[in-house]
């Protein structure tokens, strides 16, 4: 009798031992955003989370694992896998022995295909398996074709609620709604109509609202600065409003620098870089929140507020080495008090300057005179200004031509996105080609918008700053006489790129100024235009007219304003007027 055959046969103790041994899974929870998380379950979790747990749990149970370890998102997004709670989890997964991963939905763990793709990969290098409890995902042909589905939806899901909510978000700004949490001195506020409708709309704040009102009015009069205006607020009681998460504060400086230039507080709001008319109250009348922004660009040269303030601080430079003059008091053995500007390059021994201190008293005559001298004359001045609204309207035609163009290039992308839908309901293309075509018509859209944003100038307004200009520069000297100091400040600043002060001799008020003018006084009190004038304006006395030469022919002289100046582009004042620049 031959000898028995050894069965091929495992062990049967190791095969039951093995049954026994129960599988080891951890579970992955998510929701979208921290009011999912509050809302209504309590204890920071919810009804969302706590339902999700209990679908895993019972997952779990009929597979006969163990759930050993909880991973929690709260309020994290899965377009996303920067999420701490994942990437804890697929740490954890590399440092210890698990066999699944438990998902409510696959949209939990990614709403990206590329994050899924990276995912799937760190779970087969740990050898773990992703379970669904609401999906047939397995290793089969069937459930991988299933999982690549279910992550192409996801995807469109989340690229598809984007657009919609952008679209909602973009229709609310432009019937007058305010997008998100309502700025400081405003509340939102939700009513519910006869018919059960929520409305929501932004109500002022009878707490704050004054508050912020005043600051506006307050910083307007030129005779504040933002630090000592937020000390004021905070002593009057202006706090930041609370919220579930933080306790109420007062403002800082940085916070009410922000209060100051949102237009919001006059009645616009602004949605992707565009401003429309809200409506909510105004808090601040047009004429003040210009005021309050003038006040902010009189200090964006760096000045800040120092033991002896003065007008021309920040605007006067010495004449021998250029460096900034400042302001020092010296008080003789009677007690009078002499105010001086001092080279600061000298005081710190930078240059090798030798100019001394000069009186204040005397720079501030000096300035006067000179406004005076560059001030214009009547008669040039009404010629620049008819020259110059001629060419306006040249371009103002050929800029309606550039605005026809941009449109008809708006149409044609407009045409390609409606035909590229019709595709899509067709069945013709991909999810995954109309996202990139639809995000290259967009972003085609957004640069022509910008364009046609750029080209809408208020030729207007530009023709009306243009006067206001001339009208100063033809009367600047008693005007800036008159002034108070605030308002000399912006004087200066408007018209002069830096003043210099030059000490003629050692004599303390011997003194004179030189400015360098900016644009668009440069040109408009410019010698050429002086020169200009007086070649074109007939001489008293005489019949002939400027530009003739005896023999009545032309003169080579005989030269407009403008075209001494090439074009007429350079005498043309921006849309903010003259005065300086805003932050």
């Amino acid at each position: 009798m031959s000898p028995a055959i050894e069965s091929p046969v495992a062990d049967p103790v190791e095969a039951f031992a093995s049954a026994l041994t129960p599988k080891v899974a951890v579970s992955y929870l998510r929701v979208s955003t921290r009011d999912q998380a509050r809302r209504g379950g309590g204890d920071d979790e919810g009804f969302s989370i706590p339902a999700q747990r209990d679908a895993n749990r019972r997952k779990a149970a009929s597979m006969g694992a163990m759930i050993i370890k909880e991973f929690v998102d709260r309020g994290a997004s899965a377009r996303s896998a920067n999420r701490p709670e994942l990437q804890r989890m697929l740490e954890y997964l590399e440092d210890h022995d698990v066999d699944y991963v438990i998902v409510h939905k696959i949209d939990r763990l990614a709403r990206n295909r590329a994050d899924d793709v990276e995912i799937m990969k760190s779970l087969e290098s740990s050898d773990v398996r992703l379970v669904s409890t609401t999906e047939s995902i397995d290793q089969t042909p069937s459930g991988i074709l299933l999982h690549g589905i279910m992550s192409s939806i996801a995807e469109f899901y989340s690229r598809n609620l984007a657009a919609e909510v952008a679209k909602g978000m973009s229709q609310k700004v432009r019937s007058g709604g305010t997008v998100g949490r309502a700025p400081l001195g405003y509340r939102n506020h939700r009513t519910v109509d006869p018919e059960g409708r929520e409305m929501r709309t932004v109500i002022v704040d009878v707490e704050r609202g004054p508050l912020v009102r005043e600051a506006f009015t307050l910083y307007a009069s030129g005779d504040w600065t933002v630090a000592s205006l937020t000390d004021h607020l905070a002593g009057r009681g202006l706090t930041t409003a609370p919220s579930p998460r933080l306790p109420s504060k007062p403002v800082t400086e940085g916070h009410l620098h922000k209060i100051l230039i949102n237009p919001y507080y006059k009645g616009l709001t602004k949605y992707q870089g565009v401003h429309y008319p809200g409506r909510h109250e105004a808090l601040v009348d047009e004429i003040t929140w210009q005021r309050v922004q003038d006040v902010l660009a009189t200090h964006l040269n760096g000045e800040r507020t120092r033991k002896h303030p003065h007008f021309l601080k920040s605007t006067v430079y010495c004449g021998q080495c250029g460096e900034r003059l400042m302001v020092q008091n010296s008080k003789s053995k009677t007690g009078t008090v002499y105010p001086y500007f001092y080279c600061t390059g000298r005081h710190a021994k930078r240059t090798k300057c030798t100019q001394r201190s000069v009186l204040i008293f005397e720079v501030e005559k000096k300035i006067e005179d000179h406004y005076r001298r560059i001030q214009l004359d009547p008669t040039l001045r009404a010629g620049i200004e008819a020259l110059v609204r001629e060419e306006f309207q040249l371009a103002q035609s050929r800029m309606e031509a550039v605005r026809a163009d941009l449109k008809r290039e708006k149409d044609k992308f407009e045409r390609q996105r409606e035909k590229l839908m019709e595709a899509h309901y067709a069945g013709a293309i991909p999810v995954d080609l109309l996202g990139r075509e639809q995000e290259r018509i967009s972003r085609s859209l957004r640069e022509i918008e910008t364009r046609m944003a750029a080209t809408s100038t208020e030729f207007e307004t530009i023709e009306r700053n243009l006067g206001r200009a001339l009208d100063l520069a033809g009367d600047c000297g008693a005007a800036y006489e008159q002034a108070p100091d605030h308002i000399k400040r912006m004087f200066n600043q408007a018209f002069f790129e830096k003043i210099f002060v030059i000490q003629i001799d050692e004599g303390l008020a011997d003194v004179r100024v030189d400015a360098q003018l900016r644009e668009p006084f440069d040109v408009l009190l410019g010698p050429e235009l002086r020169t200009a004038s007086r070649a074109i304006t007939p001489v008293p006395g005489t019949k002939e007219p400027a530009g003739t030469t005896a023999n009545g022919l032309p003169s080579t002289t005989s030269r407009t304003p403008l075209q001494v100046q090439g074009l007429s582009n350079a005498l043309m004042v921006e849309v903010r007027g003259f005065e300086p620049l805003t932050s």
